[in-house]
């Protein structure tokens, strides 16, 4: 492993994790929009942790899903259904972020 991965993909676990504390408190301010965002950018920041640690990554978060699929759930060293929550949650992300007139439910962040 190149010097200083290590150090990377603690920093993409870490980031993970503050995403999913940070995904926690919004919707009690009722902010669901960013709750969706910040629940996408854990998965994107633990896949990418992941990815490194085979030192595979992307520059675009559908490369970094390609490679995901391709070497942790084809091969089912990862569940499916971790794969189509990633995937759940990039969908949604792309929506909150991109698309006009989105409204989220309190039941899109709990799956």
């Amino acid at each position: 492993m190149k010097p200083g991965m290590t150090a990377l993909i603690h920093y993409r676990l870490d980031r993970a994790l503050e995403s999913i504390e940070e995904a926690k408190l919004l919707p009690e301010n009722g902010h669901l929009h960013s709750s969706v965002n910040r629940l996408y950018y854990a998965c994107f920041y633990a896949v990418s942790g992941l990815l490194l640690t085979e030192e595979l990554s992307s520059a675009k978060h559908s490369g970094t899903m390609a490679l995901f699929e391709r070497h942790w759930i084809k091969t089912e060293k990862v569940s499916r259904e971790l794969g189509l929550l990633y995937r759940r949650l990039y969908n949604r992300r792309q929506k909150g972020d991109y698309d006009d007139l989105v409204t989220f439910l309190p039941a899109d962040i709990e799956t």
